[in-house]
């Protein structure tokens, strides 16, 4: 045989290996993480039988009653809105390699689910976490930034895709509209730039506070208010993103080393928003400049984060998460009552942490990966044990395939 026929038959089989690998992933988020309830997804597992995979959520009557806490923290509805976003933009993308019709209905699903998050609690522009499938209805009243963050995003990215439909595209412009008036009404100095809980009252953890934040949370302010602009064109939103758009740029210099691969992933959302609608070429080049540089911290976060999945054994990896309200340790987080779910948490942790870094990579204009970071990306998507782990952070491997792919970076 020869020897360029040979080197054409392993590479063929390489990207067999990661590709069937990869659907394994697919298959698994959406048989066991996804909540047709409420077409949502849950954050982790408890159980690898069928039907009882998350059979820890909490239910209805936990939820309204705000148990364990206004968060919903450890109890699997905490990053609905996260991950729903998150999945959007994972659909964009396979559906720009592929032109698979049928990921039309499953946006459209996950664009339910995000919309149930912004109007089954009644409250005009508040982002719920999740969605309790029991009632479809109960929602916890505390949300974060990192929830709007995503849902602003992914509802961004979808409405410019060829995926939704005129009437969904109508609803988007009303829900993110919707955000942009509840941070115009509540983000002010007099609440000290928190958004709120759904009930009115001020957050106590700051994970609602808009402005005066982070460098790596600056920008997410005036990425609501732009993405709100761009599909409404309603001028009101237009002068909150030039009102807070230079100095959020400027803030946004210098988000430091150590931040978990989340809290970049983030602001590489909210910069790539802003980048693609800024008019003003020397700020749209300051963005690009910050965005290079969270993209070059996230290179440091994936090397690190597949060193220390590389030192947990295979056992270590399938570890399922713990029923919350069974669990020995409890913390106070300024007076909420927070579940440890202890060892499983590093486990979760990783498994995000490892499709994040690896998705920020390629969130630039004509993105590349080093030969070594090609090779590592394929090897992670090649050897994880997707039908043995218990992390939402499959969403994140299945963002970084398709992101990938999409750039043509891997086969």
């Amino acid at each position: 045989m020869k020897p360029l026929l040979v080197l054409c038959l392993i590479l063929w089989s390489a990207s067999l290996c990661h590709a069937q690998n990869i659907e394994r992933a697919w298959d698994m988020v959406w048989s066991r993480f996804y909540l047709p309830q409420v077409q949502t997804f849950g954050d982790y597992l408890s159980s690898y039988e069928k039907g009882k995979e998350q059979a820890h959520l909490p239910t209805a009557e936990e939820v309204r009653r705000q148990y364990p806490n206004p968060c919903g923290y450890s109890t699997g509805m905490e990053d609905g809105a996260i991950l729903g976003g998150a999945m959007l933009s994972v659909l964009c993308d396979r559906f720009e390699v592929t032109k698979d019709d049928s990921l039309r209905e499953k946006a459209a699903d996950v664009f339910a689910g995000l919309q149930r998050c912004a109007t089954a609690h009644g409250v005009k522009g508040f982002v719920a976490r999740n969605v309790c499938p029991e009632d479809a209805k109960s929602t916890y009243i505390n949300s974060s930034r990192d929830q709007v963050t995503h849902f602003v995003h992914g509802l961004w990215q979808y409405y410019h895709s060829p995926l939704p439909d005129d009437a969904a595209k109508k609803q988007i412009r009303v829900l993110l509209g919707e955000v942009a008036d509840r941070m115009i009404a509540f983000v002010t100095p007099e609440n000290d730039f928190d958004f709120c809980r759904a009930d009115g009252t001020r957050c106590p953890l700051g994970i609602c506070r808009m402005w005066q934040v982070q460098a790596h949370e600056a920008a997410r302010l005036p990425m609501i208010y732009a993405a709100a602009w761009d599909v409404t064109k309603d001028e009101r939103y237009r002068v909150q993103w030039r009102k807070y758009a230079t100095e959020a740029i400027a803030q946004s210099a210098n988000p430091g080393e150590g931040k978990p691969a989340y809290a970049l992933l983030q602001m590489q959302c909210s910069l790539e928003v802003l980048h693609a609608l800024e008019p003003a070429a020397d700020l749209k080049a300051q963005i690009h400049t910050h965005m290079l540089y969270v993209r070059d911290l996230a290179a440091k976060r994936f090397t690190s984060v597949l060193a220390q999945i590389a030192k947990k054994s295979s056992e270590e990896m399938r570890m399922l998460g713990p029923d919350w309200r069974k669990v020995p340790e409890w913390k106070s987080q300024k007076g909420y009552p927070n579940p440890q779910w202890g060892p499983f948490r590093e486990i979760w942790h990783l498994t995000r942490e490892a499709g994040e870094s690896a998705l920020i990579l390629m969130m630039i204009d004509s993105p590349t990966l080093t030969d070594e970071q090609q090779v590592a990306l394929k090897k992670l998507l090649e050897d994880f044990d997707y039908t043995h782990n218990a992390s939402c952070g499959l969403v994140y491997h299945l963002a970084a395939y398709w992101k990938a792919r999409r750039h043509q970076l891997i086969p």
